[in-house]
């Protein structure tokens, strides 16, 4: 397993395999881990803000999701072996759960999309135990944060999935990681729970294969277009600006 710096954030490259047994690993630690999936757009916003950017670079795997971030690699002459989604490793992580009799809790999402999500994983992980899932509809920060830990402290969960977007998510991990003691693994997803609940559809196959992922988000949710526009097209020209200072 070898890290690739990115505009100065670190993308874990990391084939399947060697992930799902990371993962057991982490899984059977005493350890607490932050794991995160980073997009262009992530490492845009880490590029501007160092105190985002030594977040990401403290997790134990910062996974390269979007197409962006294999063809960077190649410009600077490295080879990302996969790229992975915040779905790819909710995936990994829950099957793995189900074997070690390992429970979830699923944080973040808008209304009722964290009990849809939860909902789908057990109807594709059967006896895997989620203890808890909430949304992120809140008017107080502090509110929140107070009353979320208490249920998730009380919960004991083993595995949290956070999706409250980035760069948020990262930062309520790393501030509150160490008070969940129960928790080997905390992981940003996301809007990973929309796909999970079928709010969102993915692109088909061939169109992640040829990275085109940006143009079915913007067929399906034009409202993106500023987003896209950085992840597709501002990250590429930062990205060939910057080369000379990597």
């Amino acid at each position: 397993m070898k890290n690739i710096k990115i505009l100065g954030v670190k993308v874990t490259n990391i084939g399947l395999r060697e992930l799902r047994e990371k993962i057991k690993e982490y899984l059977n630690s005493n350890k607490q881990r932050f794991l995160t999936t980073v997009n262009p757009e992530i490492i845009l916003k880490a590029h501007k803000n160092e105190d985002y950017k030594k977040i990401l670079n403290k997790a134990s795997l910062s996974l390269p999701d979007g197409f962006g971030l294999v063809l960077a690699s190649r410009f600077k002459g490295q080879k990302i072996k996969k790229r992975i989604t915040g779905n790819d490793l909710i995936e990994i992580i829950c099957a793995q759960a189900e074997k070690e009799s390992k429970t979830v809790y699923l944080l973040g999402g808008r209304k009722d999309v964290p009990a849809q999500a939860s909902y789908q994983l057990k109807e594709k992980y059967p006896d895997l135990e989620i203890v808890g899932f909430d949304n992120s509809r809140i008017y107080s920060e502090r509110i929140f944060s107070r009353g979320i830990l208490k249920k998730i402290i009380h919960a004991k969960p083993d595995i949290l999935l956070v999706a409250l977007g980035a760069p948020k998510q990262e930062k309520w991990i790393a501030r509150h990681l160490r008070k969940m003691i129960s928790v080997k693994i905390a992981v940003g997803v996301g809007g990973a729970f929309d796909f999970l609940a079928g709010q969102i559809k993915r692109a088909p196959n061939f169109m992640q294969k040829m990275g085109l992922e940006w143009l079915w988000r913007l067929f399906w949710q034009p409202w993106r277009l500023f987003r896209i526009f950085n992840a597709v097209f501002r990250f590429s020209w930062v990205v060939i600006k910057n080369k000379k200072n990597e």
